[in-house]
């Protein structure tokens, strides 16, 4: 029986990932407008009624896209840096982590595309914004302590708020992602002057 349940869970899981990873397909080729149930559906080679039965609105397609993209990121960061990122040097996973934010290709866009469009959404809907906000708490603190690391080996001045700098170079990397998404700076420049100011800490 628990077999069969398990069973029945992963293929449940499995098609909210096809659907989702659809959704990024779509937003890769075609930009965040042309996501639709119907476009999704047929995109997924499924019909119009399993992606309704999973996502019954456009919103929970964004969202599921927005969690299949950040595991997506995840699994380029640790391809990069290694899969234990604890053992590995905090500069480097900062920088990598980072500089992830930044759109370089179609996946990496359709990525970020997906990620300010949730931000959007947010701006209209508190409970997605309490969301986000427990998300970037933890998001910052893991910044914060590998800032915080670099305080207790020396390589960063110990008068500097690694809160307060964690907080900054989010800021400043999902914000170069916004000008490289409408492209009024390319993704060289953009990484360029964020490992600029990564490379600031450490001086």
């Amino acid at each position: 029986m628990s077999r069969g349940i398990r069973g029945v869970g992963a293929q449940h899981e499995q098609r909210r990932t096809e659907i989702a990873d659809a959704v990024l397909a779509i937003v890769a080729e075609r930009g965040l407008a042309a996501v639709s149930q119907s476009a999704v559906a047929a995109q997924a080679g499924v019909s119009a009624g399993r992606v309704q039965h999973y996502f019954p609105a456009k919103q929970q397609l964004i969202e599921a896209a927005f969690e299949r993209g950040n595991h997506l990121s995840s699994a380029r960061i640790r391809q990069q840096v290694g899969r234990d990122l604890e053992a590995a040097d905090a500069r480097l996973v900062l920088t990598t982590v980072l500089a992830e934010l930044i759109p370089y290709d179609a996946a990496t866009r359709a990525h970020m595309r997906v990620r300010q469009a949730f931000h959007a959404l947010a701006l209209a809907d508190e409970v997605i914004a309490a969301r986000l906000r427990l998300l970037y708490d933890d998001f910052h603190r893991q910044m914060a302590d590998l800032i915080g690391e670099g305080r207790r080996s020396g390589r960063i001045t110990a008068a500097l708020d690694p809160h307060q700098s964690a907080l900054a170079l989010v800021a400043l990397a999902e914000g170069l992602a916004s000008y490289v998404l409408i492209d009024l700076t390319c993704a060289g420049t953009a990484r360029e002057l964020l490992l600029a100011a990564v490379a600031d800490l450490y001086r």
